[in-house]
């Protein structure tokens, strides 16, 4: 499979819009969009060169002024990965995995619901043995203590794995394969947000993998703009089919793969993490649901 040189496909500009799925700015700023046309500079005057017109901006003025027009406040930069941005992606993907933790142990006990139902269970016998109202409330409270307990226990360890491998060495795993990328977007001189892309040669798919934006930074359309970049990284590779998958919880994070194009294709229960014991405490106190998303270039 023939590959693009990655300065063809790496550098996109946009600005920033909310993510909502249908908003009339989807679209990537063009490169004409991007970069507005400058007037050529006037003919030189006949006076001395040192001599400027009355209330002209100095050079040192002029030069900022033009960076600001180039990269307005608020525009989102995706760019390839580089050596120096290693501590922000870590920080931001740590960050983005260390949410996962209540949301796991909390909402997604709302997807679990033969564990509710033993949950409840407990609950009610543990009255019809003591029959003691205080002690009764507080096993709820237990219960959800202790998946909470290993919810963090399973995503520190497969957050350690993590950074032990690809994380550890972007530029290895992702930069220097052919068919693979990373990309982050900047922000105002710093990195927000990060996403990569993976080819699988043996089915012509490219995976979207370790999304992550900036807490502070969401609702600005940063995650959409990293998607669309790896969606255009797939199809100028010629690949069939770009997916993904996912064990958030939040529906926001589904509807943002819906507006990018992908069809949900399924989901693994109890899906397994890298550092899970496979403990009877551990299956009764953490599930998680693996969701696959498709997203068809063309037919292979």
């Amino acid at each position: 499979m023939h590959f693009l040189p990655a300065n063809m496909v790496c550098e996109t500009k946009m600005v920033a819009d909310e993510e909502m799925p249908g908003s009339k700015n989807d679209a990537i700023v063009s490169s004409s969009q991007m970069w507005p046309a400058t007037a050529p500079p006037p003919p030189a005057a006949a006076s001395s060169p040192s001599a400027s017109p009355p209330g002209s901006p100095s050079p040192e003025e002029a030069e900022a002024a033009e960076q600001r027009l180039l990269k307005p406040e608020g525009a989102v930069l995706i760019r390839e990965f580089q050596p120096g941005d290693q501590a922000s992606v870590c920080r931001i993907f740590y960050q983005g995995i260390m949410e996962r933790i209540p949301n796991t142990a909390l909402r997604g006990l709302k997807q679990q619901p033969k564990m509710l139902l033993l949950y409840s269970c407990l609950t009610v016998m543990c009255f019809y043995l003591t029959k003691c109202s205080l002690l009764t409330c507080c096993v709820p409270t237990l219960l959800l203590g202790a998946r909470y307990y290993y919810s963090r226990k399973v995503i520190l360890s497969y957050l350690e794995c993590v950074l032990q491998t690809d994380m550890s060495d972007i530029e290895q795993y992702y930069m220097k394969p052919a068919g693979s990328c990373f990309w982050v977007a900047v922000l105002d001189g710093n990195v927000v947000g990060i996403v990569a892309a993976r080819g699988n040669e043996e089915d012509n798919t490219v995976e979207l993998r370790r999304m992550s934006v900036d807490f502070d930074q969401r609702g600005k359309g940063i995650a959409k703009a990293l998607g669309r970049k790896v969606l255009e990284f797939a199809v100028l590779n010629n690949y069939s089919a770009v997916v993904l998958g996912t064990t958030a919880v939040k529906p926001a994070a589904h509807k943002l793969y819906e507006s990018l194009g992908f069809r949900y294709v399924g989901v693994t229960e109890h899906y397994v993490l890298p550092g899970m014991n496979h403990s009877v405490l551990e299956k009764m106190f953490f599930q998680l649901r693996y969701h696959r998303y498709r997203l068809l270039l063309r037919e292979e």
